[in-house]
């Protein structure tokens, strides 16, 4: 079996140069017409050139849908479901803040948590099973742009609670767990950046990088306000130049 495997890969890889050599001592030993050897050989040189390069090219593309799906199992694992860094869990913390209309955009944030889940669930499975069966390289495009557009939803709630959290004092350990999401998710955010970039030259892809933006980190210090007071002026005495008492 392990011999086979062996002269399988032989085969594969290595018929070209395995068959120029063979036309090379036929050639030699039948002594053929030396213009029908030389157009023999770089007949054959060139079929197995093309072939290397549509090889190349198949080991890059399969090494970018390993990493699509890496990014993807990434992605649903460290922010979405109970992950401790989801968006939606630091989005929970804000109902600690005695904040009507925050708790209204939490709970609406809240239901649309459940709803996102379970698209990620879901494009998650589907990529899966189209791993298992093969198909997945057919639905490269696809999963490609589901993946974009669930990382652009996604974003949209991450800068809305930063605009909040700009504007009014939530807790420290809310910063702090915000904080940890953005360098979490900056550096998903690199990878899948550099995975487009890619796919753009082997698969032909339109997305554009810079189209997945990093999450803006919020500062841990509150900032000081100091009252400027005005300075009182040195007394002046009236002018009574002209006038008498």
């Amino acid at each position: 079996m392990y011999l086979l495997q062996i002269l399988r890969t032989i085969i594969v890889w290595g018929w070209s140069p395995i068959l120029l050599t063979i036309l090379a001592i036929l050639g030699a030993i039948y002594e053929w017409e030396i213009w029908v050897i030389v157009s023999s050989l770089i007949s054959i040189l060139i079929i197995g050139l093309i072939m290397a390069v549509i090889r190349a090219g198949e080991r890059r593309l399969e090494s970018s849908s390993m990493r699509l799906r890496q990014l993807t199992g990434y992605f649903n694992r460290h922010f979405t479901g109970t992950s401790s860094l989801s968006i939606f869990a630091i989005i929970d913390t804000l109902f600690n803040l005695e904040d009507p209309q925050l708790w209204d955009w939490a709970r609406a944030c809240d239901m649309s948590a459940r709803l996102f889940n379970t698209w990620c669930d879901s494009f998650t499975d589907r990529l899966e099973s189209d791993t298992r069966t093969g198909r997945f390289r057919v639905y490269l495009h696809i999963y490609l742009n589901e993946l974009w557009l669930l990382n652009n939803h996604y974003y949209e709630f991450v800068s809305q609670f930063y605009e909040i959290a700009e504007k009014i004092e939530v807790s420290p350990s809310t910063k702090d767990q915000y904080n940890r999401f953005v360098i979490e998710y900056n550096t998903f955010v690199q990878n899948f950046r550099e995975l487009i970039a890619e796919l753009k030259k082997v698969a032909g892809t339109e997305i554009e990088p810079p189209s997945a933006k990093l999450a803006n980190e919020l500062s841990t210090t509150t900032p000081v306000i100091t009252s400027q007071t005005e300075e009182p002026k040195p007394y002046q005495a009236p002018d009574r130049q002209g006038h008498y008492l």
